[in-house]
């Protein structure tokens, strides 16, 4: 999600045009909704309003100077990587691949893939 909200704080702060970055705010939309779900059903809504602020707060933050934005997106190959490490750690120690989808992981490495063939 951090990756997401930097990306497309970053094209709008640079005046990229719309269609570049039109996808980023319905993935956002989506995780935001899946977020919700997850808080609702463990039990935790109370935990929705820190988190909208920290949204809010980061967003406002990452224009305050332009080197903050910058810094920013140079930072999230290194999140998105860390993030993916730490999933497949987690897969590794447990041994149990059961709640991982062959399709979601095909469809993930497609799109990474041809966004690399694309840059």
């Amino acid at each position: 999600l951090f990756s997401f909200l930097v990306f497309l704080r970053y094209q709008i702060y640079y005046g990229y045009p719309l269609q570049t970055y039109l996808e980023y705010p319905i993935i956002i939309a989506q995780d935001v909704i899946l977020l919700l779900f997850i808080l609702r059903f463990s039990g935790n809504m109370k935990r929705a309003l820190f988190y909208a602020v920290t949204f809010w707060g980061g967003w406002y933050m990452l224009t305050l100077r332009k080197w903050i934005i910058d810094l920013a997106m140079n930072l999230c190959t290194l999140i998105s990587a860390a993030s993916k490490l730490a999933q497949l750690r987690c897969l590794w120690q447990t041994k149990d691949s059961g709640q991982v989808s062959a399709l979601t992981w095909s469809m993930s490495a497609y799109t990474c893939a041809s966004k690399l063939w694309a840059t």
